[in-house]
């Protein structure tokens, strides 16, 4: 039987990351190579130019074409902007057999009765999530399938989408030939990689930061709790820096990845960055510390946010198993002390459960330890779940091939 290639492919405001894996028959992923790519033509998530877009693409396709053409069909696409959003929902059956066993079609039952309720126009359910299962009345029931009872509730988070963004990366992708075989919401394929199940059962928020936005997924008792994107990552740091030091956004990135840092009162007050250095037609001498404060002040803003967001559904201060922060933004040195400061949670930098992948050479073990490659690297491992969705031969089930066909005509 031919190889299974799985592309995961993570379409970024900064950067284009593609990560080519395949199964293994001990249930991991082989990493078989990365790819990146200048992003263009996208901002916070949402295609802004699709010239641009479907070029970079494209490039990036040649080169995954040169060592498998298959992974071009089975592509898993990360979707995220602030525009998807989240809410619950719930539904119920009645147990169709005598014996009041419970099968997996009551199951199913219960499911489509929860999602029944259609998003409003030009929203689609991108996610599903089961919570709990109640068999009559009793709660907190991960797995019904067997068990004895008359009725059957389930509770769903559901993640839906705004329809034409997504469906403008499809198209995007469509038009470079690549295939699309599953979405996933970007801070559920972050935390997919990274967060392992003791932190899930403790309580643990994972904070992504990229370049256009910032997505938290938050977990309690193994079940994903709330997930939100908000408008505000790391290039709004390198606007803050080109406005305060009067300086062009190319040379105000390469200060930040240079010398940034993300708690000022941790950097010497004498230490200066000579500016010609960077680029010799530009004149200054502005202080370490000074860019830190910038820094720190959109950091600390961004912490807020998820602050708020912690608070609104009452759990700041309240997860055992902290902050794990990813994404580019998590590269910056200080980051984690700084989460950690301002959310009062135990913080860290995540990177990828090495346990889940096998790496074939260095550069495929340097991705292990890459914040900013988590998403990329976590839409593969949605391969498992999306069984009912892909087939062994990579082509799309009903379920899929119905989602597909209704964002892509």
């Amino acid at each position: 039987m031919a190889h299974q290639h799985i592309l995961g492919l993570d379409i970024g405001s900064d950067t284009v990351k593609a990560v080519l894996t395949e199964p293994t028959v001990d249930g991991k992923l082989a990493l078989i190579k990365a790819f990146t790519k200048p992003s263009r033509g996208i901002r916070k998530g949402v295609v802004i130019d699709m010239d641009g877009v479907v070029s970079v693409i494209n490039s990036l396709f040649d080169e995954v074409a040169e060592v498998s053409k298959t992974g071009l069909k089975n592509i898993f696409l990360s979707v995220g902007g602030a525009d998807v959003m989240v809410r619950s929902s719930r539904g119920s059956s009645a147990v169709s057999r005598a014996n009041s066993e419970i099968h997996q079609d009551d199951i199913d039952r219960a499911v489509e009765a929860s999602v029944a309720v259609k998003p409003r126009s030009n929203r689609f359910n991108l996610h599903t999530l089961n919570q709990e299962f109640i068999v009559d009345g009793v709660g907190d029931i991960q797995d019904p399938l067997g068990m004895v009872g008359a009725r059957l509730e389930v509770i769903n988070l559901v993640i839906d989408a705004f329809e034409p963004s997504v469906r403008n990366l499809q198209k995007c992708i469509k038009l470079a030939n690549g295939e699309v075989s599953a979405l996933v919401f970007t801070p559920l394929a972050s935390a997919k990689s990274v967060l392992t199940d003791k932190q899930k059962e403790l309580g643990v928020v994972l904070i992504d930061i990229g370049a256009g936005s910032t997505g938290i997924a938050v977990y309690e008792e193994s079940k994903l709790l709330h997930t939100k994107v908000f408008k505000m990552g790391a290039n709004n740091i390198t606007n803050d820096l080109a406005l305060a030091l009067q300086v062009p956004v190319e040379v105000a990135d390469k200060i930040k990845l240079s010398y940034g840092y993300a708690i000022a009162k941790e950097v010497p007050s004498r230490d200066y960055i000579d500016l010609k250095t960077i680029n010799p037609e530009i004149n200054g001498k502005p202080a370490k510390k000074f860019v830190a404060e910038v820094i720190e002040a959109r950091l600390s803003e961004i912490c807020e946010v998820v602050n708020d967001e912690l608070k609104s559904i009452g759990k700041d201060k309240s997860l055992p198993g902290g902050a794990v922060v990813v994404g580019g933004g998590a590269k910056m040195p200080g980051m984690a002390d700084l989460v950690q400061s301002e959310l009062k949670l135990a913080s860290q930098i995540g990177v990828v459960n090495p346990s889940l992948f096998v790496a074939k050479d260095s550069s495929t073990r340097e991705l292990l330890t890459s914040p900013e490659h988590t998403c990329a690297l976590g839409l593969p491992l949605y391969s498992e779940q999306a069984k009912m969705r892909i087939r062994p031969s990579g082509s799309i089930s009903g379920f899929a091939k119905g989602l597909i066909d209704k964002i892509m005509p």
